[in-house]
């Protein structure tokens, strides 16, 4: 009897979790509700997860990012981005590095090129935790850990440089991850 309720409870319980409205912030980072379903609940349970991980946890933990974590490991930034932070990343899918010239990448990842695959990752890293909320209706130039400064405008959506945030404000517990389209290179 005790088992039969136990499961009743459950299901009613799951039931009202995935019947919950879903947060989401849209490119500029405006917050909208949407219907929670079956389909989408696994990935909100993840990113309240992707929140107790550093930004290099919680990028692989995305799924995403496997061309970053790759390119950061290379580059033996691994241990400073796990470190205390706070870092603002804006984080290249991907589909992002897919859109450089061929051959670029594999000429990154190639040790001898390893200050140069450094300073262009480091210059998608500001020091500091920036959400969008911060931002919003502003334009700015902000020094990147490179040294560079980097263009964001956050008056349309945002954009840094020429990449556009397609997801804004993943926190991790050393900052927060904001997804970029494209690679951005410092000038």
């Amino acid at each position: 009897m005790k088992r039969r309720s136990f499961l009743a409870t459950a299901s009613v319980l799951s039931a009202f979790v995935l019947a919950a409205p879903a947060v989401q912030a849209d490119p500029a980072g405006h917050i909208a509700g949407s219907a929670r379903t079956a389909a989408n609940a696994p990935m909100y349970h993840q990113q309240a997860t992707m929140a107790k991980a550093d930004i290099v946890d919680t990028a692989v933990k995305a799924g995403s990012f496997k061309t970053l974590v790759a390119a950061i490991k290379a580059a033996g930034l691994v241990e400073t981005l796990k470190g205390k932070g706070p870092f603002t990343v804006f984080a290249p899918t991907d589909a992002a590095f897919a859109k450089l010239p061929e051959g670029t990448l594999a000429m990154l990842l190639k040790p001898e090129n390893k200050a140069k695959l450094q300073a262009i990752l480091t210059y998608h890293v500001v020091s500091g935790k920036i959400m969008s909320s911060q931002i919003a209706g502003k334009k700015a130039m902000v020094k990147t850990v490179q040294g560079s400064e980097l263009s964001v405008d956050a008056t349309n959506g945002v954009s840094v440089d020429n990449a556009r945030v397609v997801k804004a404000d993943i926190e991790a517990e050393n900052g927060v991850i904001h997804v970029i389209d494209t690679v951005v290179l410092p000038k």
